[in-house]
This record gives C-alpha cells, structure tokens and sequence, in this order.
C-alpha cells in the first residue's frame, strides 16, 4: 500500500506558525516510518488570510537537503502561477532532490489569490476548469521537452544538444500561449509526479487522464470502491496502463487515529493507500510523530524497501506517458 500525509503550513490568528525545524523534523521522521510523500500546502482552503513563513515550492528545497527518500510535494494553484515558470521551478526541484518530487494541482478557485495576480473578478467556474486544463497539458508538454538523452555537453564538438530530442511545445490556445522548451534539463523520474483531488464529475474525469496519483474524498468504503473502480476504467478508456494512476483515499486525523481502522478502512475501499491530512499545530504533530508514524510502521502501513530512488518509482508509476 502506499501512504501520502498532508501538512498545511498556513496558519490563522491564534494557530502555530511551523518553524522550518518543526516541519523538517516532522518530514523526517515521517520518512524513517516509511511514508511515500508529505504534500505540502501554504493557502487555507477557506480563503482566509493566513501566516506562514514559506512558500511551498520554495520550502521543498530545503527538505530535500535534509532527506533521502520520501517524496516531497507541494500544492500550487493554476491561478497564482503561469505554466511556463512553475513547470521551471519544479523540474529544477527534482533534479536538485534526485527525482523525489510532485506537483499537487490544487483545482479549486480562491477568490484571495485571483485578487492577488490581476484578475479581482476571478473566472467563471467553466472558464476556470477549461484554463486549469490547458494549463495542466502546458505543463507536462514543457517537461516532455527534453529526451533522456538530449543534453550532449559536447565542449569538443561545440554541441550543447541534439536538435532532434528537443521538442518545441508551440501551444496556442484560449487562454496560454507558450513556445517552450525549458531551460531545465529533463526530470531524472521522466516526469515530476502529478497528484490532483476533485469531488465533480469534471474534475475526475480530467484526473483519470493526466493525473498519477488522485486523491478521493468518499464517506464509505463502499462509496470509495465505487469511486476508485470508476477513476481506474476511465483511465483504461483514455489508453493508459492500469499502473500508471494509482487512487489514493482521503482521511482527516486526529493526532492519535486508530490505526488497525485505518488498516481495515483501507482493505475494502479498493484503493491503493490512505492520504491522511492531518492538524497543522506542532503539539498535535509532534503526537503523530512519536506515537502514530512508529505504529504505522510496525504494522506495515506504510511501504518499506521499495526499489528505485524516486518517487515515481516507490509508487509503482513507471515511466510518465
């Protein structure tokens, strides 16, 4: 099975502000437990002003210098970003982490950020999901547009590249108009991970596409079986393998859950791990940390000794298509 944990570093009036040792530390013993991933998110969902000292992206290069091999995600809405510079920022970030990182495309639209980045009226909701798509394939356009092999560094030769394994994207669409390539050598996993979340109709059916990792919200493991199979034969109808996503069920912990209901929560959802989202005060982290990531990695709740040395590999993913 495989096991995400969700760490939101934003903080209202009253609330703890992690310092970089609090979430570092936490993110390190959550890989000695086995953990696949943290994801990390510095907006508050309801939109409220928050605190925090760090911007996700920027706090994930920092955990790489002081981890080896948990996967390290961070939250980034398609609204505060333009395709190009965020696909840069987080190619960059896998190859300084060796191949350990993922993009969690947050789908949903905060009034604050659309404020903040020269749009106060916002977007339409359709408007909005048609522009995170395009967005979304920009950027896995821009990843793919290196071959493995396409960086000669010929000093001899006088070739930096071959011209022939360098893809220019050329989009032009309704709302992005990008040339590419990137500046960035190709992602040692082929591609950073995508995880991507979503209640509507609209929003799986888009997951089951592109995304690999999808996360779920579901109030029953009957309910959650019916959503995973669903996801998973959306995913074959668009031609991909049936390793290539893998359903992830959401669940929001206290700081000491019961993990034998986890265990059991998990067999009859039909999904392949649990993504727990848990409080963001470091008291009530520091309480999972001492006394549930120990339990969970003795009851084998999370992977251990998985081959390969990135994140893409540890999920069982193969190559990204």
């Amino acid at each position: 099975m495989h096991l995400a944990i969700s760490l939101n570093i934003a903080a209202t009036n009253g609330q703890d502000v992690l310092d970089f040792g609090q979430i570092s530390a936490f993110v390190q013993k959550a890989e000695a437990a086995g953990v696949d991933m943290v994801i990390i998110s510095d907006v508050l969902g309801s939109g409220e002003p928050s605190t925090s000292p760090f911007e996700a992206t920027t706090l994930l290069a920092a955990l790489a210098t002081v981890t080896d091999r948990i996967g390290l995600v961070a939250s980034a809405s398609t609204l505060a970003h333009q395709p190009y510079n965020l696909a840069r920022r987080f190619a960059s970030l896998d190859i300084i982490s060796h191949g350990r990182i993922g993009w969690n495309a947050t789908l949903s639209q905060n009034p604050r950020e659309a404020a903040n980045f020269s749009r106060p009226e916002g977007f339409s909701d359709d408007d909005f999901r048609r522009r995170a798509e395009e967005f979304i394939g920009i950027v896995h356009g821009l990843w793919r547009g290196w071959d493995a092999d396409a960086l000669l560094f010929d000093k001899a030769g006088g070739r930096f590249h071959d011209p022939g394994k360098m893809h220019v994207l050329d989009h032009k669409g309704d709302f992005f108009a990008v040339r590419g390539p990137l500046n960035v050598a190709r992602s040692p996993q082929d591609t950073p991970v995508l995880v991507m979340s979503g209640s509507s109709v609209a929003d799986r059916d888009f997951a089951s596409r592109v995304a690999d990792v999808i996360l779920i919200e579901e109030q029953s493991a009957e309910t959650a079986n019916a959503a995973s199979a669903h996801l998973r034969r959306r995913a074959l109808a668009a031609g991909r393998k049936p390793e290539g996503v893998k359903v992830l069920l959401t669940v929001a912990v206290g700081s000491e859950p019961n993990v034998d209901r986890l265990r059991t929560l998990l067999g009859s959802s039909g999904c392949e791990g649990l993504h727990l989202t848990l409080p963001t005060g470091n008291q009530e982290l520091q309480s999972f940390a001492d006394h549930i990531l120990p339990e969970i990695r003795h009851r084998g709740l999370a992977g251990q000794g998985r081959p390969g040395a990135t994140l893409r590999a540890h999920l069982g993913l193969g190559g990204a298509k």
